[in-house]
């Protein structure tokens, strides 16, 4: 399943046909209020913030008690139903990115938390120069839920093939240190296995960087990756 994680397999959960509609309409609303935000505030933003933005600018709407509801069961879901064995470090739905414990990457859109993940960043940065970049960095469960959630909608609701690719909300280590690099003009390939065939990619391997969260054949039910920096120490 994950060596072919785009692909539907016998098994998978999905959304049932009166969830879906839930599910387009969070995704819409998810992605309203990111434009509405900002992309960079919308990494930090909370889930208490989220409904008092959606509840405060018309182009947004607020939530509805069904919305807020199928939120509320997908975030507290166990995730090994899906096929998806990887630990939960947010275990609440309203856990909160503090903005003092943060700092913004410049020319990259992208938070990383201070301490050990922006020095291990500084340390690639030193050593790799500008042919590395930083693809993702600190993630809110609201942006987890997004990125989630519209992978799923993508794919007719199957909840299991969107955790092959990407955390279930509350279970990214994006949201408590982990961070993604990849190689300048590479572009979406930096998400894919051709990332492994760079000279970035060598170097960080070289250099002892690459401590892979996903590594290939995993048993936590994730795709391999390859640029996924593994900072936290936690299992």
């Amino acid at each position: 399943k994950m060596r072919n994680f785009d692909a539907d397999h016998q098994w998978d959960i999905y959304l049932g046909w009166s969830q879906l509609n839930l599910l387009k309409s969070c995704v819409q609303r998810f992605k309203r209020l990111q434009r509405t935000v900002g992309h960079g505030n919308f990494y930090l933003l909370s889930f208490d913030e989220a409904i008092r933005f959606a509840r405060n600018y018309s182009r947004v709407g607020r939530f509805s008690r069904e919305e807020l509801d199928f939120l509320e069961m997908i975030f507290y879901f166990d995730a090994s139903n899906y096929g998806f064995f990887g630990e939960k470090p947010l275990k609440r739905i309203t856990d909160r990115i503090r903005r003092r414990e943060v700092i913004k990457v410049p020319y990259s859109g992208n938070y990383l938390y201070k301490g050990r993940p922006v020095e291990t960043y500084k340390e690639i940065k030193r050593d790799l120069g500008d042919r590395v970049v930083l693809t993702s960095g600190v993630r809110s469960v609201i942006k987890q839920f997004l990125l989630f959630l519209n992978k799923a909608y993508s794919n007719r609701g199957n909840l299991s093939l969107a955790s092959r690719s990407l955390a279930p909300p509350g279970y990214s280590y994006h949201g408590i240190g982990d961070f993604d690099v990849g190689k300048v003009g590479l572009g979406a390939d930096n998400f894919t296995e051709r990332f492994t065939t760079t000279g970035v990619y060598r170097k960080l391997k070289e250099l002892g960087y690459v401590k892979i969260r996903y590594p290939k054949d995993n048993l936590l039910g994730v795709r391999f990756e390859p640029w996924h920096i593994k900072v936290n120490s936690k299992a």
